[in-house]
């Protein structure tokens, strides 16, 4: 498991969603765009709902459990991106979650 440390709380994400969600907020920050950061949190952490706002303003920091980076998926990506510009933010979608929501979204995922 991998974390995000911002406004000096730890958030804890699954290597490989956190490098994708990493990427795409770069691509975001490096526009200057700021943006909340939403996700579910599972039964066994205490569920509910997370969201955070991200911006050029707030630093923020990744640490990976694992020793090598993990292969990004260009189709995962394009979707949280896409997602990001919804009303709803960037949303912590998983690879099959993402792939689900492009295709009910084939224009704004392309």
């Amino acid at each position: 498991m991998g974390y995000m440390l911002h406004g000096g709380r730890e958030y804890e994400f699954e290597d490989r969603t956190l490098a994708h969600l990493k990427t795409v907020m770069g691509m975001k920050l490096s526009k200057r765009e700021g943006f909340f950061l939403s996700w579910s949190v599972d039964a066994n952490r205490g569920s509910g709902r997370h969201e955070v706002w991200i911006s050029e303003h707030s630093p923020i920091a990744f640490r990976f459990s694992g020793g090598k980076a993990p292969q990004l998926n260009p189709a995962w990506i394009k979707a949280l991106l896409a997602v990001s510009y919804t009303p709803r933010g960037l949303v912590a979608l998983s690879e099959t979650e993402a792939t689900k929501w492009a295709q009910r979204n084939p224009l704004l995922a392309a």
